[in-house]
């Protein structure tokens, strides 16, 4: 497990291990990722991915837009 760090969105809450839901929206279409592995702030909730989780977010939701789908829900693909 990571130490706590301070957000530095918020400044005041730490960021601990977690999972969230990303949103990724390019015009009238969304895809929606579900149970991201992050770092999420206890205090305003934002969240910080690592680069693989990034990428593999980034991989799913491009294929969903591709293929045409104006909304898509998806759980993440470890």
């Amino acid at each position: 497990m990571t130490e706590p760090v301070k957000c530095v969105i918020c400044k005041f809450g730490e960021l601990h291990d977690g999972h969230t839901n990303v949103v990724h929206a390019r015009g009238t279409r969304v895809v929606v990722i579900e149970s991201v592995p992050a770092r999420v702030c206890d205090t305003c909730g934002e969240y910080y991915l690592d680069l693989e989780a990034a990428q593999t977010v980034y991989d799913q939701a491009e294929k969903s837009l591709a293929a045409g789908h104006p909304y898509e829900v998806l759980k993440f693909a470890a």
